[in-house]
C-alpha cells in the first residue's frame, strides 16, 4: 500500500500540535463529525495535512469555489510531493443550463464550453482513485454531481506492454471501444493516431504520448514521449517497468461508459417511459406538450440508435445506468474506497464549512425546480430529474468521517460536532488578529460628530478621534492606501456591489493607483491571476465584493478596508465581517478599517470575537516571549494546471516578445496585425487566434492605461 509522506520545512507550532492530536484521536475513536475552528492564518491546511499523514486514508477536500480549490491543491502538493494530489472541479468555462420560463414562453437551450485541461484533470482524479491509495482529491461542489459508474469505468480498461498479444488493427478497435478518438493531427488527451507499424496514444489524464510499437502479432515495446519536444521520457511517471520498456494502463476517454448490449435495453426503457408520459399528458389535455415531448424524444432516440449519442444525453442517464426512479446518480464519491459492508473508507475535509455546507445542501433544490418546469411543459421525460446532484442526506451517507474547517463554523457544524470542536487560535508565527479601527462613512465637515459606542473598537487613529474634517470613506481609503503602498504593502477594499467595485477600481486607476477589481463575473483563471499579480506587486489595491473573504492567502496585505460596514445583511453579517477581517491577519502590520455611521449587532459581535481572540494571542506571546512575524510564502502560479494549451501558448509568446513590444509598441502591433491577417488568408486560424489574444493581452483589451501619478 502506498503511504502518505508529509514533507515540510516547518514543524507544528502554536495550537497546531494540540489540534492534530485531538483530531487524530477523534478519528481513531470513530467520531463521524469534528470541527477545526482555526483563525485565519493559523495553518489549518498544515494541521489537516498532518492528520492525513497520521491516519493514512485517501482524502476528499471540498472547497466552495474553484479559486480556493486550486490554492488548496497547490498547498497539498507541496506537503505531499510524492503522493497523488488531484484537482476536481466543473469542467465548464461557460455553462447555460437548459430551462423553460412559462410566463414568457421562453425556452433556453443548453449551452456549454468545456475546458479540456480541467476535463483531463478530472480523469486523472478518477484514475488515481481506482489505482492507488495515497490520493488526495481537492474538489468543488462538482463532486456531488452525476458521474459515470465507477464499476463500468473500472471494468473497461486496457493494459499494454511488451509481449502483450494484439495486432495493430485489434488495438485500434479496442481504443475506439474505450471512446478514444482517432486523428491524423496533433494529439490531445483522449486521442490516438496510427503511423505505420506504431500507434501513438495520449491518455485522458496525461500530457505525454505513449508510442506502442508492434512486431508481428504482439507489442514489442511501449515508449513514453514528450508531446512537445518528442524526446523519450524515462523517469518520473507512475508506471510499472516492463521487460523492454514501459507498461501502459488505459482507462476510457469518457466517464460515462455504456456496457455492451445496454443500448437496446436503454432505448426500450425510454420508449416505455415516453408511452406512459404521453398518456398522462393527453389525459390532462396538454396536447401541445405531448406533441413536443414525442417529437423531441423520438429525435433523441434516433440519434442514440445510430450514433450512440444525442445532445442532452445526460437526461437519460437513469436509463443508461439502470437506476430506479428517485435513486441517486453515481458521483465522484463512489470512486473512493469502501469497506466490505459498503461504508465509506476515506476521510472528508470540508474547507470553509460555514459556506461549503450550505452550498452542498442547496444544489439539489435549484436543479429540481428547473427540471420540473422542463418536464411539466413537455421538454423532457420525468426521468430527467434523476440526472441531478446528491441531496444533502445522500451526501452525508457517502462521506463517512468528516472534519469541518472554518474560522467561523456555522450552526450545522457546531450541532453535529458537539464536544468535538477543536480551537486553533494561536498562530505558529505568533501573529495576532489585526487591530480594528472604525470610522464614519460620510464626511463630517460642517456636521456635528456623533459619539460612537466604545464597543465598536478603536475609533479613528490610536492618537486621536477628531472627525470634524473627515473627508468620507473613499477619500480616507485613498489616504490610508497611500501610506501602506509607500512602504511596500498591499490593500484590500470590500464593497457591497459589483458595480461599486468596478467604479471604485476605475476611480483608483484615474488617481494613479495600480488597482484591479475582483468579483464573480471575472473568469476563474483571471481571478487567480489577479490575486497572484497582487502578491507580485503588479497591483497595489484590490477591490472586491464577496471574493475577498474565505481562503485567500495574501501575506503581503497590510490593510483591509470594509466600506459601508454598517449595512446589515449577508455581506456585513458577523461571519462575513470576521472572515474579511482575517485577510489582514497574515501580516504583522495588518490593520482593518471599518467604515460605519452606526453600530449594528453584527459589527458588535464581529469586533468582540476578534478582540477576544487577539487578547488570547497577545497573552500567549507575552508568556512565551514570542515576537510576531509576517507569514513568508513563495509566490506560485496555480493557473498552469487550469490553463488551456491555447492560453499557455499565448503566455509563452508574451514572455518571448514583450521586450520587443516595449521598445516600439505601435510598430510591433502593426507587425502582429499583419501576421494575423496573413494567417487568416492561409486558413491558419489557430495561429491567428494566438496572435489576436497576444495583442489583446498586451493592449489590455484595448483600454488606454492611465499615466497619472498617484495623488498624495
Amino acid at each position: 500500500m502506498d503511504k502518505f509522506v508529509l514533507e515540510s520545512a516547518y514543524k507544528p507550532a502554536g495550537d497546531q500540535p494540540k489540534a492534530i492530536e485531538a483530531l487524530v484521536k477523534g478519528l481513531n475513536a470513530g467520531e463521524q463529525h469534528q470541527t477545526l475552528l482555526g483563525v485565519t492564518g493559523s495553518g489549518k491546511t498544515f494541521t489537516v495535512a498532518n492528520v492525513i499523514a497520521q491516519v493514512q486514508k485517501p482524502t476528499l477536500v471540498i472547497a466552495h469555489n474553484k479559486t480556493l480549490a486550486a490554492q488548496l491543491a497547490q498547498e497539498y502538493r507541496e506537503f505531499f510531493p510524492h503522493n497523488a494530489v488531484h484537482y476536481f472541479v466543473s469542467y465548464y468555462d461557460y455553462y447555460q443550463p437548459e430551462a423553460y420560463i412559462p410566463h414568457s414562453d421562453t425556452y433556453i437551450e443548453k449551452e456549454a464550453q468545456i475546458n479540456e485541461e480541467i476535463d483531463r484533470l478530472r480523469h486523472a482524479s478518477t484514475q488515481a482513485l481506482l489505482t492507488r491509495n495515497d490520493v488526495i482529491i481537492v474538489a468543488s461542489v462538482s463532486c456531488i454531481y452525476a458521474l459515470g459508474s465507477p464499476e463500468e469505468y473500472r471494468k473497461v480498461h486496457l493494459e499494454l506492454g511488451a509481449g502483450v498479444k494484439t495486432t495493430r488493427a485489434e488495438l485500434v478497435r479496442d481504443l475506439v471501444r474505450l471512446y478514444f478518438e482517432r486523428t491524423t493531427a496533433d494529439l490531445a488527451p483522449g486521442q490516438f493516431r496510427a503511423l505505420g507499424n506504431t500507434i501513438e496514444i495520449m491518455p485522458t489524464g496525461e500530457r505525454v504520448i505513449y508510442r506502442v510499437e508492434f512486431e508481428g502479432e504482439s507489442i514489442a515495446r511501449v515508449r513514453i514521449i514528450d508531446a512537445i519536444t518528442r524526446a523519450e521520457i524515462k523517469q518520473g511517471l507512475p508506471l510499472s517497468q516492463g521487460a523492454k520498456g514501459e507498461s501502459l494502463f488505459l482507462f476510457p476517454a469518457k466517464h460515462y461508459v455504456t456496457p455492451e448490449g445496454a443500448r437496446d435495453r436503454t432505448i426500450s426503457d425510454i420508449k416505455l417511459e415516453l408511452k406512459n408520459r404521453l398518456a398522462v399528458l393527453e389525459r390532462q389535455g396538454k396536447l401541445l406538450e405531448a406533441e413536443r415531448l414525442k417529437r423531441r424524444t423520438n429525435h433523441d432516440l434516433a440519434l442514440i440508435r445510430e450514433i450512440g449519442f444525442c445532445p442532452g444525453i445526460e437526461n437519460y442517464s437513469r436509463h443508461f445506468d439502470g437506476r430506479k426512479p428517485g435513486q441517486p446518480p453515481y458521483s465522484l464519491l463512489e470512486y473512493f474506497p469502501h469497506k466490505a459492508d459498503g461504508s465509506p473508507d476515506f476521510l472528508t475535509v470540508i474547507d470553509e464549512s460555514h459556506v461549503t455546507v450550505s452550498q452542498i445542501g442547496g444544489m439539489y433544490a435549484g436543479d429540481r425546480a428547473r427540471k420540473e418546469n422542463l418536464v411539466e411543459y413537455g421538454f423532457r421525460l420525468p426521468s430527467a430529474v434523476d440526472n441531478r446532484p446528491l441531496q444533502f442526506d445522500e451526501f452525508e451517507e457517502r462521506v463517512g468521517q468528516t472534519i469541518y474547517t472554518s474560522a467561523t463554523p456555522g450552526t450545522f457544524e457546531r450541532e453535529h460536532s458537539g464536544k468535538n470542536i477543536v480551537e486553533q487560535i494561536i498562530r505558529p508565527t505568533g501573529l495576532v488578529d489585526p487591530e480594528i479601527i472604525t470610522r464614519p462613512v460620510t464626511g463630517m465637515a460642517g456636521k456635528e460628530e456623533k459619539s460612537p459606542s466604545p464597543a465598536s473598537g478603536q475609533r479613528g487613529d490610536a492618537s486621536k478621534d477628531d472627525f470634524s474634517s473627515f473627508p468620507g470613506q473613499v477619500e480616507d481609503v485613498l489616504l490610508e492606501s497611500t501610506k501602506v503602498i509607500d512602504h511596500g504593502g498591499r490593500v484590500l477594499i470590500t464593497t457591497l456591489t459589483k458595480k461599486m467595485a468596478e467604479d471604485l477600481s476605475e476611480f483608483l486607476k484615474d488617481r494613479g493607483y495600480k488597482a484591479a477589481y475582483l468579483h464573480s463575473d471575472v473568469q476563474t483563471l483571471d481571478r487567480i491571476t489577479t490575486l497572484t499579480d497582487l502578491r507580485k506587486g503588479l497591483y497595489d489595491v484590490l477591490v472586491g465584493v464577496n471574493l475577498l473573504r474565505e481562503g485567500l492567502d495574501l501575506p503581503e496585505v497590510e490593510l483591509v478596508a470594509i466600506l459601508d460596514a454598517d449595512k446589515e445583511g449577508f455581506l456585513r453579517s458577523q461571519t462575513s465581517l470576521i472572515q474579511t477581517i482575517g485577510r489582514a491577519a497574515r501580516n504583522v502590520a495588518g490593520r482593518v478599517i471599518l467604515y460605519a455611521d452606526q453600530e449594528t449587532e453584527s459589527l458588535k459581535k464581529a469586533v468582540g470575537e476578534t478582540n477576544r481572540r487577539r487578547a488570547i494571542q497577545v497573552a500567549y506571546n507575552k508568556k512565551h516571549g514570542i515576537t510576531p512575524q509576517s507569514i513568508k510564502k513563495a509566490i506560485k502560479d496555480i493557473t498552469e494546471e487550469l490553463r488551456s494549451e491555447h492560453g499557455k501558448a499565448v503566455n509563452a509568446m508574451l514572455v518571448i516578445e514583450h521586450s520587443e513590444y516595449k521598445k516600439n509598441p505601435r510598430t510591433f502591433l502593426t507587425k502582429k496585425r499583419r501576421e494575423m491577417a496573413d494567417a487568416v488568408k492561409n486558413l491558419d486560424f489557430e495561429t491567428a487566434a494566438l496572435i489576436r489574444d497576444e495583442i489583446y493581452t498586451l493592449t489590455g483589451g484595448g483600454k488606454a492605461k492611465s499615466s497619472k501619478k498617484r495623488s498624495k
